[in-house]
């Protein structure tokens, strides 16, 4: 990528309005009560009877995912901009994405694995989202030397508390409740919410790119690069470690599903509604970085996911 393209993605600016900031937080509020309404607490008692696979899961999110991000940003060094790379770990930061538990149904995964991965990585997300990105984003900072007109990266943590706390954990709340004591409301509502989710999230990022169209429309194709290469280490670290500690195959296909696919909304929520920059609005390759991956994990988990659906290996039981 030449320093021109680099310029051009990070000179996208992107300032938004009480009205359109409202629009998303309830846009993405409404996708985890949609999440949360296949989660009841007797998965967790099942899943944790052999804790191996979970306990696999979130060191694979939390940990692994993060700081791999971390060295792929070192390792492309100028490649892409101190913003693109900020944009990369800030996804990895984020918990698992809204659709995974779809994708891993689709895929003949253990569900309630995935489902277990979704709501735990959902709650700790009010630390160690905010956690994760001041380590690793303030380390890439430092280590890779960049430009001193490079925005200093600040946490307004009771900012970032209030946001994730009202954006995942009111709803994840509500979304239990109602699957746990109107079972029926909760069947009725969960399949659709699972689509109506993606067309929120695309909504989202076009209401957040609008007068941005054309700027984005000319790097688009170095912001796919950068994401496919990111995404497809999400996946290869869930497989690779399922692999490595031999956990059975249903629970493997949720591991690389649940590693690939990140809350990416939050991250473009995070940024649009709270100051991560001292002195900066959010823009540039951070913001493209974090939309771009919203819509590529949904064509990757569904490519995964099918693949996944027509595998005959042994022991998919």
């Amino acid at each position: 990528m030449t320093q021109e393209v680099a310029a051009t993605i990070d000179q996208i600016d992107v300032t938004m309005n009480a009205g359109g900031m409202n629009t998303i937080n309830i846009v993405l509020a409404f996708v985890m009560f949609g999440v949360a309404l296949g989660i009841k607490p007797k998965m967790f008692v099942e899943v944790f009877k052999k804790p191996k696979s979970a306990l696999l899961g979130m060191l694979c999110q939390l940990v692994l995912l993060p700081a791999m991000t971390f060295l792929l940003a070192l390792v492309m060094g100028s490649w892409i901009s101190p913003m693109m790379g900020l944009g990369m770990i800030l996804v990895a930061s984020c918990p698992g994405g809204n659709i995974s538990n779809f994708m891993s149904s689709l895929g003949k995964a253990n569900i309630e694995l995935s489902v277990s991965l979704t709501a735990i990585s959902t709650a700790l997300a009010v630390l160690l989202t905010p956690f994760n990105f001041w380590l690793w984003g303030n380390l890439y900072l430092h280590t890779a030397a960049v430009a001193a007109e490079v925005p200093t990266l600040v946490i307004p943590l009771w900012d970032v508390f209030k946001t994730i706390f009202i954006l995942l954990g009111i709803p994840l709340t509500l979304g239990i409740l109602t699957s746990q004591y109107l079972p029926k409301v909760a069947n009725a509502l969960k399949k659709p919410l699972q689509w109506i989710s993606i067309v929120f999230f695309l909504a989202m990022v076009v209401l957040a790119f609008t007068g941005n169209i054309k700027a984005f429309l000319q790097c688009i194709k170095y912001i796919f690069l950068v994401v496919l290469i990111h995404n497809l280490l999400a996946l290869s670290i869930g497989y690779g470690v399922g692999t490595i500690a031999k956990v059975p195959f249903r629970d493997r296909r949720t591991l690389t599903i649940e590693t690939g696919i990140q809350n990416s909304g939050l991250g473009l929520a995070l940024m649009l509604g709270t100051s991560l920059f001292a002195g900066f609005p959010p823009h540039g390759g951070m913001l493209v970085i974090t939309a771009w991956w919203g819509i590529w994990h949904i064509i990757s988990g569904l490519t995964v996911a099918t693949i996944f659906n027509r595998s005959k290996k042994q022991g998919d039981a």
